[in-house]
């Protein structure tokens, strides 16, 4: 499978947020309910950060979607922890590009001695929920009728790796 990967760079951040937006309208995968703004995306995706890296997913040198690593808490005790995150144009989607990107995200952060990694899903995400099981995260959280989108009541799960 022809994939790879990019920092995500400033001007990349219209590109991430036109697949953000439709993961806002169309699904439960984020919470986020109207579309954000380029600077409310620079909250959690971060360009040229020693820790967290950002990157942008190409197959066969199309954008397929992007994946990053982002603070769990911004507190500097948690700096061993990261957040991962992995968003595919649908298109894309059930491909095996978000294993790959998994795999990707969980060595870089294996490079930056990071040691734990937590995905954040909602628990209607079936798909998302079988990638990390696959990858040999465990649920270690399950906080019930937490969020509420498209007049459904939400579940989130957590999802976590010791590296």
């Amino acid at each position: 499978m022809d994939i790879k990967f990019e920092e995500i760079k400033e001007q990349d951040l219209s590109e991430v947020k036109k697949i953000y937006d439709w993961y806002i309208e169309n699904s439960t995968s984020t919470f986020h309910t109207e579309p954000i703004q380029i600077d409310q995306l620079k909250e959690f995706i971060y360009i040229n950060h020693s820790l967290y890296k950002s990157y942008l997913i190409y197959k066969e040198n199309e954008i397929a979607g992007y994946c990053f690593l982002t603070n769990y808490k911004k507190r500097q005790a948690y700096d061993r922890t990261a957040e991962i995150t992995i968003y595919l144009k649908p298109e894309f989607c059930k491909k095996g590009i978000g294993e790959v990107a998994l795999n990707h995200l969980e060595n870089k952060a294996r490079e930056n001695r990071l040691k734990n990694l937590i995905g954040i899903i909602a628990g209607d995400n079936e798909g998302s929920i079988a990638l990390f099981e696959k990858s040999g995260f465990a649920k270690c959280a399950h906080f019930k009728n937490v969020g509420e989108k498209f007049n459904k009541v939400l579940d989130v799960v957590a999802f976590q790796k010791e590296i």
